[in-house]
């Protein structure tokens, strides 16, 4: 199943207090419950006014409508095509396939 990338782009986020990025994550979490388990939010990044969120998700289509239910903006929606890290530089096998 496809990974997406998700910018929100979101004025003054990392000023949020603890307790006000739970309720946001709670929010999320209930939308994600009533819409099934096709699409699971794997984590988020925080930073001064965006958030990045990484989903699994069939289709872009699945990730819109996670977002124009929980009232969450979704300004820009990547499909990740490859992953990398340091290992890749090694050019071993595991690298190599992608993960």
């Amino acid at each position: 199943m496809p990974k997406f990338v998700i910018e929100r782009d979101i004025p003054g986020l990392g000023k949020l207090t603890p307790q006000e990025l739970q309720g946001i994550s709670q929010k999320s979490c209930n939308v994600l419950a009533q819409m099934g388990p096709q699409i699971q939010w794997l984590e988020s990044y925080v930073t001064a006014d965006r958030l990045y969120c990484v989903y699994i998700a069939p289709s872009r289509e699945a990730v819109q409508e996670h977002a124009q239910l929980g009232g969450f903006p979704a300004d820009r929606i990547s499909e990740v095509k490859s992953v990398i890290d340091p290992t890749t530089a090694e050019g071993t096998s595991a690298a190599s396939a992608g993960r």
